[in-house]
């Protein structure tokens, strides 16, 4: 049973490797691919870490890896390696790596792109081995197709981002102590360690897997301490091996780092610190970054010190976005929810509506409901109570961030919530019978239970898987700007744009339009883009850069603007936000695209 089911897995991963790399080819680079790609480059080639530091180096250096075989040309001897302005170095490297240096950006991306969606795959199968070894095959596949076959995860698996990274460091971080937690012995205290570690270098977001450690370790104490008499003992040996996980993560970070801060001036990165902290309001927390940096052994420390420093100051500036019609840097609290509700197939919202109505009748009908009742079940099921803990933890975190740009930062949760409902729907369909036949009678009610109660069952999941695949495989391969049938992908930018609609990945398939159709012929392309990608070096002399403020392009011309950046000048502003009125676009009122390029390139036909 074991082969077959790793061989359906096989499978999954096999299609979804496939989907990955062939709608990602024409996917011209995303906005924050720009920075990664170019900073990942030069981590390796220099080892030096001063693009890019909101980010630790792991993913970058993933998705670099391939590139230092390429013989790519590029030069930091330029003035934009030394420049004052930390947050603008990184694009400059980028634009400079993909189009002002005479490489390839195609195979660029491609190279790069590629290590992501391999982390993906093992993504996918590390989690299935997790949740079979849990709950069972059945459990485990349905996890894998539900991972496999998420547009928001096919979406964001093949771009060299770290959100997908993140998902994976939450899960290997948490997977890896709960095992710790069942047997605490020497290997189990390293991978939980090294996990940990590698969690730490993906995404500064990880850092939420401490407290989130230190919650479920009190809670497994309480348990264990109930189980025997409320005697704690135990907990002090328990603490101090929690305590080597975290010199063991904090060693790896360390060792990562030095590398990245080998060829990094010790002067030049105090500068830049002082740079990018110049504005941060907690200065106990500068004046401690300040003399990691100074201490020539703990400078790497330092260095991923100031990027955690940088993420919190980020996160407490907010980002201006768009949100239902109004535009805002203030966040909105209902923006998760909705985004989670439109971004994930609508057959998928069933089933989980589904699952949380059979636990809660479960709930309901168990015969214990006091308190002791309640901790023994969390007590015998405590993988499920931490990953309930997880979800309910970073949901409410993120409901409080005014940091409102994706989906893609909720994703660490799904493959929990995945979990979660895989394992209630295989409950719903193999229920245990622990009565023992003893005659004819009962054996035909044991074979009537077992074969013919599961079918109907069977083929409403199958209906519902049914639905999921085929609306990844009919949205192909627009998976960026997917919207469920509540309000179809056409109409998507107009809910929530930016990173859940438009990054900019179609650039080059109005690349393609302008050359295929002869409407497009020998005229200027008047365009307003949102990406990473180059518009004067995939559209060449027909480009022309142009905005709202430039009032309406000459008659008869072609105007192409992101649904990004549209969105966002014609919607409500609020929460102290401005927009100036030669800014809106109300040349564009009442016209109606002529043509788009995929789904998120507006074009425009100027009368």
């Amino acid at each position: 049973m074991k082969k077959h089911t790793n061989i359906l897995a096989f499978i999954m991963l096999g299609i979804m490797f496939l989907i990955l790399i062939m709608s990602s080819l024409n996917d011209s680079a995303t906005f924050d691919e720009i920075a990664h790609i170019g900073a990942g480059y030069t981590y390796l080639r220099y080892k030096d870490s001063r693009l890019n530091p909101e980010h630790p180096p792991l993913m970058k250096d993933l998705a670099a890896l391939p590139l230092v075989f390429l013989n790519l040309n590029f030069d930091i001897t330029q003035p934009f390696w030394n420049s004052e302005n930390v947050n603008d170095r990184q694009w400059t490297a980028g634009n400079l790596l993909l189009y002002g240096s005479g490489n390839d950006p195609d195979k660029i991306v491609f190279w790069a792109r590629l290590p992501i969606i391999l982390l993906a795959i093992l993504f996918g199968w590390l989690l299935y081995r997790w949740a079979r070894s849990l709950y069972g095959e059945k459990v485990g596949l349905i996890v894998l197709f539900l991972y496999a076959f998420s547009p928001t995860f096919l979406a964001h698996s093949r771009y060299v981002t770290t959100d997908v990274a993140a998902a994976f460091g939450f899960f290997i971080g948490l997977a890896s102590f709960l095992r710790f937690l069942e047997r605490t012995d020497a290997k189990r205290t390293a991978v939980a360690g090294i996990c940990l570690g590698v969690a730490l270098l993906l995404k500064f977001s990880l850092f939420l897997l401490l407290p989130i450690y230190a919650g479920l370790a009190l809670l497994w104490i309480f348990f264990e301490a109930r189980e025997n008499s409320y005697n704690f003992k135990f907990a002090w040996p328990l603490i101090g091996k929690i305590v080597l996980i975290g010199i063991i993560a904090l060693l790896i970070i360390w060792a990562v780092y030095i590398y990245h801060v080998w060829n990094y001036p010790q002067a030049e990165q105090l500068r830049d610190e002082t740079w990018v902290m110049s504005t941060f309001g907690k200065r106990y927390l500068v004046n401690i970054d300040t003399r990691l940096i100074e201490n020539k052994y703990l400078r790497p420390i330092g260095q991923y010190f100031l990027g955690l420093l940088m993420v919190i100051q980020r996160a407490d500036g907010g980002n201006t976005t768009y949100f239902m019609g109004e535009v805002s840097a203030s966040g909105w609290r209902e923006y998760f929810p909705v985004a989670y509700v439109l971004k994930e197939t609508i057959a998928f919202h069933i089933l989980s509506i589904f699952a949380l109505f059979l636990a809660l009748r479960r709930v309901i009908r168990a015969k214990g409901k006091n308190l002791s009742s309640f901790f023994d079940w969390m007590r015998d099921n405590f993988v499920l109570t931490s990953c309930i803990a997880f979800i309910l933890v970073y949901w409410i975190y993120s409901l409080t961030s005014i940091l409102n740009i994706g989906i893609r930062h909720v994703l660490p949760t799904f493959p929990f919530i995945y979990l979660l409902v895989a394992r209630e729907l295989t409950a719903w369909i193999y229920r245990p019978d622990s009565d023992s036949p003893q005659d004819l009678k009962d054996w035909l009610r044991v074979i009537y239970k077992k074969i013919f109660e599961p079918i109907p069952k069977i083929i409403f999941l199958a209906l519902m898987f049914l639905w999921i695949f085929g609306s990844v495989i009919l949205v192909y391969p627009y998976y960026l700007s997917y919207y469920n049938e509540f309000i179809g992908i056409d109409n998507g930018y107009k809910y929530i744009g930016d990173s859940n609609y438009d990054w900019g990945q179609d650039l080059k398939r109005l690349r393609d339009l302008v050359q295929n159709n002869p409407d497009f012929a020998g005229k200027k392309i008047y365009l307003n883009y949102f990406g990473g990608g180059s518009p004067q070096y995939y559209l060449g002399r027909q480009y022309e850069d142009w905005w709202s403020a430039k009032g309406a392009p000459p008659s008869g011309s072609y105007f192409a603007v992101s649904s990004t950046l549209l969105a966002g000048a014609q919607g409500k502003p609020i929460k102290g936000i401005a927009i100036k009125p030669e800014d809106s676009y109300s040349w564009l009122s009442g016209e109606v695209p002529v043509a788009r390029a995929g789904k998120s390139i507006l074009i425009y036909k100027i009368h």
